[in-house]
């Protein structure tokens, strides 16, 4: 046992050791390397490369998250067009698959073109001016091959252009090896300066003749003006192998496609509340690769009839969609939006409002674009976009009585009522009170939960600095729906009157009541029986001196002592 044992264990050892010996694959994970050229002019469509790994079929180019029509080249390269009018500065390029997540990102800086300046009344007016001389190519231009553009330019102008830049794009070339651009530096006036630019051909240009290329000509004069000179060039197409027949070439299934996709969407009132009317504007795009004919759109869901691949008249059905929540005002839930081609965007517009019986929540709502193909065969795309409703508190700030007057450094009450007003409950936080103006006491109360129609009173002391209209700023704080801090603002109104408020006079009553007599008044026989009575009860019983009449002290009455146990004094 031992003998066999020692003679398995130097081979397990040299498999162990075979196997640590064998590379193991390793995969790049798929992501965005480069992208050529990565400077472009808004004035024309541009063609972009995006250079990469593991990229698949599925890959989509994005612009700042927007979906630009992209060509599939192979697990590395992707070309993506960028339409005329980008917006100038600086966009994030990437990419997503939908077999897993992209990593990587570059930078395309689009410019604007520069408007020529208008000559001025100096004259003679100078500037450098390119034309194009000469072009021609050599290679075979045909799906799948590469060739190159000999180009020669003059400076016809009248002055040097320094700082020379030509930048070439076509939709169905690929530039190789420079991304497309060419630096040329100084050119003098009526010199001539000539490049090479090699393209690959990657559009399908079967039954085509000729192809166009973009030449954009961006240079400065000596006064630091810049210029554009932008030439398109058509090139004509040959066969593969230079036998001169255009040889047709294998066309993917499903390639040729529209697609319309709600890219971003927003209402014109936010938040959104039970009876409030608001226009909902979304943005549509089509990200297949052909032109998609007669759009309609359905707000609610719906479809167009079909007969052999010809819309029925008045075959768009739109009236089985959801409006329990949302219903269309001032138009129907259908608008016809065109044809929208490869690449377009146009915005869509719907007037909504919301059942004043819904209640809070996040709602979602089906839209549906039916449109033609190419084939005139009918394509219903749906898709879902999502509306969120609120139910906000309102509620009513105002005194609950008619405050006092406020004088100026003196304390004054404020009888704040908060009253619930609408058909729902609601819980509210703390209530705040505040004045740039003054100092406020107990300023602070936490409300809790109040009904419909339910109060709140809030009790608090304002001291002002200065006369005038006073404003004091009412803040009550709350969580809405979707657990979202929010807040109240209201504001109260008070009057301050400058000085202090003068002292009451208090003098004696005219009443009947306990003997306080008007000054100057004559002491009646009620008033002595009055005196008599506090008498027996060890009161003072003197007419007070300053309720005598005309105000003098009346003289004592003599009094006859009684001694203890009887007899007469």
């Amino acid at each position: 046992m031992k003998k066999l044992f020692s003679r398995f264990v130097p081979l397990s050892l040299l498999i162990s050791l075979m196997m640590a010996l064998i590379p193991v694959p390793v995969y790049a994970a798929p992501g965005v390397t480069s992208i050529t050229p990565n400077i472009i002019v808004n004035d024309v469509v541009n063609v972009i490369t995006v250079a990469g790994a593991e990229f698949d079929s599925t890959a989509a180019v994005l612009m700042d998250g927007a979906a630009l029509a992209t060509n599939f080249l192979n697990d590395k390269t992707l070309t993506a067009t960028i339409p005329a009018g980008a917006a100038a500065g600086d966009h994030v390029i990437t990419v997503s698959m939908t077999g897993g997540p992209v990593g990587g990102s570059a930078t395309l800086t689009v410019l604007a073109p520069t408007p020529v300046p208008q000559p001025t009344a100096t004259l003679p007016f100078t500037r450098p001016q390119f034309v194009v001389s000469a072009s021609k190519t050599k290679g075979t231009v045909s799906t799948d091959s590469e060739f190159r553009l000999d180009l020669a330019l003059a400076n016809q102008g009248t002055s040097t252009a320094y700082s020379v830049q030509i930048v070439f794009a076509s939709s169905s070339l690929v530039p190789l090896k420079n991304g497309g651009v060419v630096a040329k530096g100084t050119v003098n006036a009526g010199e001539k300066t000539s490049t090479s630019q090699s393209f690959m051909v990657t559009g399908q240009i079967y039954g085509q003749s000729l192809i166009s290329v973009d030449v954009t000509v961006t240079y400065y004069d000596d006064k630091g003006t810049t210029y554009s000179d932008k030439f398109t060039l058509s090139i004509p197409t040959s066969g593969g192998g230079g036998s001169g027949v255009v040889y047709p070439t294998s066309t993917p299934t499903g390639v040729k496609t529209s697609q319309l996709v709600i890219t971003s969407y927003a209402a014109s009132v936010d938040p959104l509340q039970p009876g409030e009317q608001f226009t909902l504007t979304m943005t549509v795009q089509n990200m297949g690769n052909v032109r998609a004919q007669r759009v309609t759109m359905i707000v609610g869901g719906g479809s167009s009839g079909t007969s052999g691949g010809t819309p029925q008249p008045g075959g768009v059905s739109g009236g089985s969609g959801e409006f329990t929540n949302f219903a269309p005002v001032s138009a129907s839930n259908i608008q016809s939006l065109g044809d929208l081609a490869a690449g377009e965007m146009i915005q869509a517009k719907q007037n909504l409002i919301v059942n004043v019986s819904t209640n809070p929540g996040a709602y979602p709502m089906k839209i549906t674009f039916s449109y033609l193909d190419t084939n005139n065969e009918v394509i219903n795309d749906e898709q879902v976009i999502t509306l969120l409703v609120y139910s906000l508190p309102n509620v009513d700030v105002s005194f609950y009585r008619a405050p006092d007057t406020f004088f100026v450094g003196q304390p004054g009450a404020l009888p704040v009522q908060v009253v619930k007003i609408g058909k729902r409950a609601a819980v509210l936080g703390n209530l705040k009170l505040e004045s740039d103006d003054g100092t406020i006491e107990n300023g602070t109360g936490l409300i809790g939960s109040i009904d419909a129609g339910g109060y709140f009173t809030l009790d608090s002391m304002f001291t002002p600095e200065k006369s005038g209209s006073m404003t004091l700023n009412v803040t009550i704080e709350y969580t809405d729906d979707f657990n979202q801090a929010r807040t109240l603002t209201r504001t109260l109104k008070v009057e301050v009157m400058e000085g202090a408020p003068e002292e009451p006079t208090i003098g004696p009553s005219d009443g009947s009541g306990g003997g306080v007599v008007p000054i100057g008044a004559e002491e009646t026989t009620t008033h002595k029986i009055f005196r008599f009575i506090k008498g027996l009860f060890g009161l003072d019983s003197s007419w007070p001196v300053w309720q005598a009449p005309g105000g003098a002290v009346p003289a004592p009455e003599q009094t006859v002592p009684i001694k203890p146990g009887g007899g007469k004094g």
